[in-house]
């Protein structure tokens, strides 16, 4: 069932948002539980921080990032839930083979798998979402699919935490085929075996007719390449801007688990419970929020709004880096919650910005060209900086706190300035989008 302006019911749209929500929950667990699981992996495989840092970022995104692009092009043309579809079962096939990984290079090369799994999954929904809500719904809609990161990684620290305290009352398992199984190893498999389950989940959701600016057209992949040349500096302002906030995100919570063990002592199952509410309560509301704050503001006219949020985030963000340095732990709670809250509001609406300007048959590729941008500077390089910084730098595990706040701050300083310079030719270009045609170009279908 339609709405008369082409767009599916509410309902409709909102059980999709919903599934695929949830499939992003899964993914941000299966990428995330690595960060409470630092200290038994190093001990079981005898690594560095850095290259612990490999396996938590830059092996994940390193083929996320190289397979998002072209799979961001079948999103343009073809089913987008049967590509999802796809994706979750590799995705979750190659987070099982993690749990059978006896050392550092079979583990980095199960955890490019499931980047490239994972790959297929936020183009696809981002251009699902975009046709299944009228503009005025879309930042919140795709708010709400995105609260999946935060959500998915609080799970995962209360996930690794449970974990945790259970290998040391029980120790390893004893499994058919596999035989002795360290703890951290069994959850891998469990999360694998999850992800396999949700996938015929993903037939409830029914395609939308695709809708806006190029919609039923298929764009030659120079048309592409030639609309964000032209589109730039945008591009270019939106996609850095994002990317480093996205660094400071990924930087700093990679090591939060580690930095809450190593500055107050605390134990792993209590950082999980701790750490974890945080992030799924918090994270999840900033995000949320940050969703809604965009809507109303461009309902009052604010077309450049997501890139306001994401200034907004960042400066706030900046402000409250210096809790790394506060030495009482409950105000470090306090503080790190509304830190956690309103780092969390942009990585909603900046999916969505990119959505608005672009027609309808680029936006698979630009979303995927947007993920590429913010996960391999945010995902491969933030944890890896943090890590190098304290190893190289500080030459000290104690001084993790100090890595995080230094790598961070820059990080969200640099993400204020460059958002604000975007913001006139993000105008620019919603103005340049309603005089684009599609050159002659073939149907395809929806």
């Amino acid at each position: 069932m339609h709405n008369n302006n082409g767009y599916p019911s509410s309902t409709r749209a909102w059980l999709t948002v919903a599934i695929l929500m949830l499939a992003y929950v899964l993914s941000f667990v299966d990428r995330q539980i690595l960060t409470l699981l630092v200290g038994p992996i190093r001990a079981d495989l005898q690594i560095s921080d850095t290259q612990m840092s490999l396996l938590m970022g830059l092996s994940f995104a390193l083929f996320y990032t190289i397979c998002g692009i072209p799979l961001g092009r079948v999103a343009d043309s073809k089913s987008r839930r049967g590509l999802i579809a796809a994706g979750v079962l590799v995705w979750s096939l190659m987070t099982a083979l993690c749990g059978t990984a006896k050392t550092f290079w079979t583990f980095l090369t199960f955890r490019i798998g499931v980047g490239a799994g994972e790959a297929a999954l936020s183009p696809s929904a981002y251009s699902l979402l975009a046709d299944s809500f009228p503009p005025r719904l879309r930042a919140t809609a795709i708010s709400v699919y995105s609260m999946g990161i935060y959500l998915g990684s609080g799970l995962a620290l209360m996930i690794g935490g449970t974990v945790a305290a259970w290998a040391q009352s029980k120790g390893n398992v004893d499994l058919p085929l596999l035989g002795e199984t360290r703890p951290w190893q069994l959850i891998f498999l469990v999360l694998g075996a999850a992800g396999v389950i949700f996938v015929p989940i993903l037939m409830l959701i029914k395609e939308p007719t695709r809708q806006g600016k190029g919609a039923g057209v298929a764009v030659p992949l120079g048309q592409v390449a030639s609309y964000i040349r032209a589109n730039r500096k945008s591009v270019m302002c939106h996609n850095v801007g994002f990317a480093l906030l996205s660094f400071a995100s990924y930087g700093g919570s990679a090591w939060i688990p580690e930095y809450f063990a190593r500055t107050f002592g605390w134990e792993r199952a209590e950082i999980g419970l701790i750490y974890g509410g945080m992030v799924c309560g918090s994270g999840a509301l900033g995000i949320l929020l940050g969703g809604r704050i965009a809507d109303w503001l461009q309902k009052r006219g604010r077309r450049d709004a997501g890139m306001r949020v994401g200034i907004l985030s960042a400066v706030i963000g900046f402000f409250l880096n210096g809790v790394y340095l506060v030495d009482n732990s409950t105000a470090v709670i306090a503080l790190m919650t509304v830190k956690v809250f309103f780092v969390a509001m942009p990585f909603g609406v900046a999916a969505a910005a990119i959505q608005e300007i672009m027609p309808n048959q680029m936006r698979g590729q630009a979303s995927a060209i947007y993920l590429f941008v913010i996960t391999l500077i945010g995902m491969g390089i933030g944890p890896t900086a943090v890590a190098m910084v304290t190893q190289y730098g500080f030459r000290a595990d104690e001084m993790l706190r100090y890595s995080i706040c230094i790598v961070t701050g820059i990080a969200l300083l640099g993400a204020a300035i460059v958002l604000s310079m975007g913001l006139k030719h993000y105008r620019k270009s919603l103005d340049d989008l309603e005089q684009w045609a599609p050159k002659d170009s073939p149907a395809v279908a929806t």
